[in-house]
C-alpha cells in the first residue's frame, strides 16, 4: 500500500475496526452506501452524519465563499482504499437514506 493511503488511513479515530470514529468531532461513523450514479468502486464507506460536527458546519460558509453555491460537505472515509475526505452534500438529509443499518 503506497505511503499516501497509509497516512490516510491514520486520519481515522477508529474506536473498533467495525465503527471508526470522525477525526473531526469523535461522533461514530455510519456506514453508507455510495449514490448510484457516483464513481466510487467501494460496495460502502463510513461517513460523519453528525449534524454538529465542526467540519459539516463549516463546510456551508466555506463553499458558499469559495464556489457562491449551497452546500457543504461531510467527512468520509473509505475502508477499501484507505482515503478520506470530503463528501459533498446539498442538505442536511442528503444521502442519509443510503445510510446502512446496523
Amino acid at each position: 500500500m503506497p505511503d499516501s493511503q497509509k497516512q490516510d488511513q491514520t486520519e481515522v479515530d477508529n474506536d473498533t475496526p467495525e465503527t471508526p470514529k470522525c477525526k473531526h468531532c469523535g461522533a461514530p461513523m455510519k456506514k453508507m452506501t455510495p449514490p448510484q450514479l457516483a464513481p466510487f468502486g467501494s460496495s460502502y464507506f463510513w461517513v460523519c452524519f453528525n449534524d454538529d460536527c465542526g467540519y459539516y458546519e463549516r463546510g456551508w460558509e466555506w463553499m458558499l465563499t469559495n464556489f457562491n453555491v449551497r452546500s457543504s460537505y461531510r467527512y468520509k472515509y473509505d475502508p477499501f482504499t484507505g482515503e478520506s475526505g470530503p463528501l459533498p452534500v446539498w442538505s442536511s438529509d442528503a444521502l442519509k437514506k443510503n445510510i446502512l443499518d446496523d
